[in-house]
């Protein structure tokens, strides 16, 4: 029997902004095209206006006394099962890896198993970086002297812009590990694998503001979050040497943290399969000293 039933539409997805833990469209209502690497349409993405960057920052203040104040190791396992989501989506993310990168299946592949791998890599270190950076000084007097990292507070994020997946969350999970909140300004071309994470982040048990991410022409979205007074930090990886001079200038004004590009050797892309290290996830903590009195010191040692 011959099944006669018409041939089904297509349905396209529609991406959104994440905002706040929701998924609004640009409040300027503008779209622009992506494409793939050889220039097939893949989707319409929002174009970010300054409203948007404005309203993300809200969001994030709003959320970061919940997150800075949870546990070290409460963020640990919130980040874990971020993870968990990302690997059961496994095959959306390849899909959109390969054509945001022009890569093959296979090697697509292996590019999301190591971001996949690189997000539980930082959720192991929300409860261990203190131990790395704190810890007491030795000081003379009757005293306990005892420094410990605490968030910055809002970062702005700047994504690299030729590595969409693992790139990002690269520059992503170790400030939200750390307890700070994050706007992310997605890669301009490739936004759309962390339009998608998005996604993730609102069905796991990461608080809505936690991660905010927005999409478009970067210059315009990170003009007016270096400038913003309750942007604390700015990460300017995804900033060409012109931009991230620009923003460097306007970040002074309230004496932002910022993290410059990182320099790479020779020609092309920095390598982000390689070991991260620790230094992202100290580049936006500050120091608390603490200085505790401890009672008179006689000839046989403290007296507490």
């Amino acid at each position: 029997m011959s099944d006669n039933r018409p041939n089904r539409l297509s349905v396209f997805k529609t991406y959104k902004l994440y905002v706040g833990g929701k998924f609004p469209r640009s409040e300027s209502g503008r779209v622009y095209e992506v494409t793939d690497s050889k220039g097939k349409r893949l989707a319409n993405a929002p174009q970010s206006s300054r409203k948007d960057a404005r309203d993300a920052v809200v969001a994030a203040r709003k959320a970061f006394g919940g997150w800075s104040g949870a546990t070290a190791y409460n963020r640990g396992q919130v980040l874990y099962r971020v993870a968990e989501m990302l690997e059961g989506r496994r095959d959306q993310f390849v899909r959109e890896v390969a054509e945001a990168e022009g890569l093959s299946k296979s090697r697509a592949a292996a590019v999301v198993d190591a971001t996949v791998d690189r997000w539980v890599w930082y959720a192991g270190w929300t409860d261990k970086i203190g131990q790395v950076v704190g810890g007491a000084n030795p000081v003379a007097g009757p005293f306990f002297n005892l420094s410990t990292p605490e968030p910055t507070g809002v970062v702005a994020v700047l994504a690299p812009q030729e590595s969409s997946f693992l790139g990002l969350v690269s520059v992503l999970a170790p400030v939200i590990a750390t307890g700070n909140t994050a706007v992310v300004v997605a890669s301009a071309a490739s936004p759309l694998p962390a339009l998608s994470l998005g996604e993730v982040l609102a069905t796991s048990d990461v608080p809505g503001g936690v991660v905010n991410i927005l999409s478009g022409r970067t210059a315009e979205i990170a003009t007016p979050l270096a400038s913003h007074q309750d942007v604390n930090a700015i990460d300017l990886t995804g900033a060409d040497p012109a931009l991230a001079k620009e923003l460097e200038v306007a970040a002074a004004d309230n004496l932002k943290r910022v993290l410059r590009p990182q320099p790479v050797d020779g020609e092309g892309a920095p390598d982000w399969s390689a070991d991260p290290g620790t230094h992202r996830l100290t580049a936006f903590l500050e120091t608390k000293t603490v200085w505790h009195p401890t009672g008179a010191l006689g000839v046989s040692g403290s007296s507490y």
